[in-house]
This record gives C-alpha cells, structure tokens and sequence, in this order.
C-alpha cells in the first residue's frame, strides 16, 4: 500500500460516521433487564414445553416468542449504531403491542390460558416489567439518537 493509498483509507475511517452507543447509562440498566428477562422468559418456556406443553399450548409458545424478542433487543442494545437502534425500536414496540394484546386477552377470555405466559396480566407475574420495560426502552432509544463521540 502506497502512502497516498493509506491516506485515503485513514480519511475515509474518519469520515464513517461512529456508531450510536446505546448501552451507556441507563441504556446498560435496560441491558441488565433484558438479559434477566431472556433468561426468565426462555428457561420458564423451556421448562414447560418440555415437560407439559399440552396442557398449555398457546401460553408456553408465547412465553418462548417473548424470550426470542428480548434476546433480539438485548443484542440490538449491545451492539449499537442507527441499524441496531431502530431495529430495537421496532422490536421495542411490537413487544409493548404483545403485552398489550395478550395481557388484554387474558383478563378478557382467561380460559384461552390455562397457564400464565410472561405477559399474562400486563405482566404481572413479573412484577409488572414486561409493559414497563419496553416503554422505557423506547423513551431511551428515542433519546440515544445523538452520536456520542469515543
């Protein structure tokens, strides 16, 4: 590589723009709680397919779609840039529309759910941070839009 060629190629880096950290501050607080929330959403649905998934069917899949969604926006988290954050927004808000609908239909018709899943109730099995964590989630995400400089 010529010094001309290594000149255009340190330019060219500087002129990437640096990726958007997401985890800094309270966004590392919202990467603890979705990592807590993937292993207590995917080991609770583990667990119950494997041993009882007749007896709930339609809960126990639910509750592995939502530790699916919460390692997919616990990855988008950590690994930062614009791609990532409004991947995670996306995800963030079909979340909040998951609590929403399931912890709605089960107060509407609890038969369809022989057993809780992780959004039964707007999440009130886990202390309700099911429907708050993606509200917050998305307050964040929407705020960590500012590059920060390294």
């Amino acid at each position: 590589m010529t010094s001309g060629e290594a000149e255009v190629a340190v330019t060219e880096e500087k002129q990437k723009p640096a990726r958007t950290r997401l985890i800094s501050g309270p966004g590392m607080l919202l990467v603890w709680f979705y990592g807590v929330m993937v292993v207590g959403a995917v080991s609770r649905s583990v667990y119950q397919i494997a041993t009882d998934f007749d007896r709930a069917p339609l809960a126990y899949s639910l509750s592995a779609v939502a530790g699916v969604v919460y390692g997919f926006i616990t990855y988008t988290l950590v690994r930062g840039g614009e791609t990532a954050r409004k991947a995670a927004q996306v995800c963030c808000a079909a979340e909040l529309a998951g609590v929403l609908i399931v912890g709605t239909w089960t107060l509407v018709e609890p038969s369809a759910f022989p057993d809780a899943t992780v959004w039964s109730d707007y999440g009130m099995g886990y202390v309700f941070i099911p429907v708050l964590l993606p509200l917050s989630a998305l307050y964040w995400l929407r705020r960590s839009r500012r590059p920060v400089t390294p």
